[in-house]
């Protein structure tokens, strides 16, 4: 199974025997607003205009638990995560298209979330709602409630201690900008700065200009360079969990399993007593 689908292959499936459930969760973070306050909520401009059939979701609220001590974007629990995901008509034998405004990120934390807690059949729109050339329709839909019940544990989730261990035994990833790994900014987040051992790994960098994922033979040389290839074990983390997660979807689409760091910087960084390495090494 793939982790990311076409728009033509998409425009294709809609119209088959076992069309795909479509869930919109346009989103975007505004590091404008303080730590801990919720991000942009695409709502209105889904209503404005969205794929055919479409549900909308909430990261906010859908994805994620109140910020705190486990984050700005803590993994909600599964019986909340389930029954937000009946309601927008998920279940278990349908498959799953996610998309986003473009940017990929909230859609791969979508995706991730359901292959973590189960799902068989979740794939991203590559290049999001800025790729399809078909139609669109405005309005919410309505759909029937789904039977989608969450088993968490189907792929590997790190926990802080987890994440530290693999920064000294295998590969974990920084997501984040660089400029945010090095520690010269920080506008979100407590301190600066990344997680000793962690390598800087922008998940921007996994995509072409159109928004799309780079070819699966590229972005396989591109973790090839950064250690995954002979790491004993991969990892990611970034700012909330969001971002990360784009990243673990590239490294599917390259053919590389990876574990995230839900909790993320954000987690590591609320802990005063953690430790904080800067510059451009690992540390």
């Amino acid at each position: 199974m793939t982790a990311i689908i076409s728009a033509s292959e998409l425009a294709s499936e809609s119209t088959g025997p076992n069309p795909p459930l479509l869930l919109d969760v346009r989103w975007q973070l505004s590091t404008a607003k303080a730590a801990g306050e919720p991000g942009f909520d695409g709502r209105a401009e889904y209503t404005e205009g969205h794929l055919p059939g479409a549900v909308f979701v909430d990261l906010d609220a859908d994805l994620a638990a109140g910020a705190g001590p486990r984050g700005r974007h803590p993994l909600p629990e599964p019986e909340a995560f389930g029954a937000a995901m009946r309601a927008a008509g998920v279940s278990a034998g349908r498959p799953v298209v996610v998309y986003d405004g473009g940017q990929g990120w909230a859609a791969a934390r979508t995706w991730w979330m359901l292959r973590w807690t189960g799902h068989p059949d979740v794939r991203v729109l590559d290049g999001g709602l800025a790729v399809w050339e078909g139609p669109l329709e405005s309005g919410a839909v309505q759909p029937e409630a789904g039977d989608f019940v969450p088993r968490p544990g189907a792929t590997e989730l790190l926990d802080a201690d987890g994440a530290a261990a693999l920064a000294r035994s295998g590969l974990l990833l920084d997501a984040r900008a660089g400029e945010r790994y090095r520690g010269e900014v920080e506008p979100i987040d407590r301190v600066g700065g990344h997680i000793p051992g962690a390598v800087s790994a922008p998940t921007t960098e996994n995509v072409g200009p159109d928004g799309r994922f780079l070819p699966a033979g590229e972005l396989a040389a591109r973790f090839k360079g950064l250690g995954a290839a002979d790491a004993d074990g991969v990892g990611v983390y970034c700012g909330s969990g969001v971002s990360g997660a784009h990243e673990v979807l590239a490294l599917a689409v390259a053919g590389i399993d990876a574990a995230l760091y839900a909790g993320s910087w954000s987690e590591w960084s609320y802990d005063g007593t953690r430790p904080v390495a800067t510059g451009p090494e690992r540390g």
